[in-house]
């Protein structure tokens, strides 16, 4: 009796290695928070969850394994991550090795700022690789595009009807596009934008297949504004609004840092603490796990427990606001007061104000970071401390117990 042909085996790569800085927020744009996950963490399980897709690998940067680590907590299919290069096209390579030992038949490769992908479309970019060898989903062009100089003066209109705009996941057969991407690598050319170009480079026939409108990359902050929305509830919907309060204080000690609401400050003094000793994240995350009733930040990280020691404080915050994202909810604003004589806070506001929103995954213009001295009087006058005390305003989902 005849036996069936092997299903191919089928393996996607997720490149994340940018660090993302003109979406804003204080994180590479694939770590911050939509609707309570991070972009990659959308991403890949957008993949790991597909029933064709065997493998799935991310390329991320050398310096982000903790995040890359939170984002892959629970995903299946995951194999270990490598480290990406300086531009994309290094970054597909680098993913594409990585892959080499165990070379699957078809690879589907994605940006990982694109969360918004559907099984839909996944199945229509395994399906072209294998029909034609390498696809790239694209869709119709509707205004009208004019070539330009050095002084933007129009030199060509090419017809609409001939151009697409181009998204990921594209597809190939792997050996086509590891061959294509060494070809290139040892002939220096370094500058192609996406792997079909680079397919394209090689002399591939390339192939357009149906993309979708949906399929949106999260570039600037008016994409993650636009993203949150489909994420968040409308606010008639969390009728529930709660505040919580935190209070945090830690001792001065030796050291030429102080880490202040997630932003590392030349000092000629440090703080004393477990974890890094963010007095400002600590008592927001205070301030969040009291809106919703669930204990401390000493009851979720134990200065006990070792995987603590050092830790930074963001992870602290992101469990808290992911724990108003597991009832439904959102944070509407975050607010902390430093109290100390030194360091100056006015300098490093902004930033503050960006790394706090990049780690809650709201708006800058939901979070207040201010300061103040104690007028040398008290621990903190005498320079012994710095303390802080925040608030939260959260949004839950209105419910009524004696109805259940």
């Amino acid at each position: 009796m005849p036996t069936s042909p092997a299903a191919p085996r089928i393996a996607a790569i997720l490149v994340a290695a940018g660090r993302g800085i003109r979406a804003g927020g204080g994180l590479p744009k694939q770590y911050r928070r939509l609707g309570g996950r991070s972009v990659l963490a959308r991403s890949l399980a957008l993949f790991a969850e597909h029933p064709r897709i065997d493998a799935v690998l991310a390329v991320i940067h050398a310096d982000d394994g903790d995040l890359y680590a939170a984002a892959a907590k629970g995903v299946p299919k995951l194999v270990p991550p490598v480290a990406g290069g300086g531009t994309r096209q290094a970054s597909g390579l680098a993913g594409l090795r990585a892959l080499a030992p165990a070379p699957p038949d078809i690879v589907l490769i994605h940006d990982a700022a694109r969360p918004f992908t559907s099984p839909a479309l996944i199945d229509r970019a395994i399906d072209a690789a294998l029909a034609r060898g390498a696809a790239v989903p694209g869709l119709p062009v509707t205004d009208t595009v004019k070539i330009v100089d050095g002084d933007e003066r129009v030199t060509g209109t090419p017809p609409r009807q001939t151009l697409r705009s181009v998204q990921t996941p594209q597809s190939f057969r792997f050996g086509l596009i590891l061959q294509a991407h060494e070809r290139a690598a040892a002939a220096g050319v370094d500058g192609l934008t996406d792997d079909g170009a680079v397919a394209e480079w090689a002399g591939n026939p390339l192939y357009v297949f149906e993309g979708e409108a949906t399929n949106m990359k999260l570039t600037g902050p008016a994409d993650f504004e636009a993203a949150e929305r489909l994420f968040t509830p409308p606010l008639a919907a969390l009728g529930d609004v709660r505040t919580g309060t935190g209070f945090d204080v830690h001792a001065v000690t030796e050291g030429d840092h102080v880490w202040l609401c997630g932003v590392r400050i030349p000092h000629e003094r440090g703080l004393s603490g477990h974890s890094d000793a963010d007095v400002g994240l600590h008592a927001l995350t205070d301030a969040v796990l009291g809106a919703i009733g669930d204990g401390d930040i000493g009851a979720h990280f134990p200065p006990s427990d070792m995987r603590w020691k050092g830790a930074s404080s963001d992870r602290f915050l992101a469990h808290a606001v992911g724990l108003v994202a597991a009832r439904g909810g959102a944070v509407a604003h975050l607010d902390v007061t430093l109290l100390c004589e030194a360091p100056k806070i006015g300098p490093h506001r902004e930033a503050m104000r960006a790394r706090i929103a990049g780690i809650a995954g709201i708006g800058i213009e939901r979070v207040g970071v201010k300061a103040t001295t104690m007028e040398t009087l008290g621990f903190v006058g005498r320079r012994e401390g710095i303390a802080a005390m925040a608030s939260a305003t959260i949004r839950l989902p209105w419910t009524n117990p004696e109805a259940s």
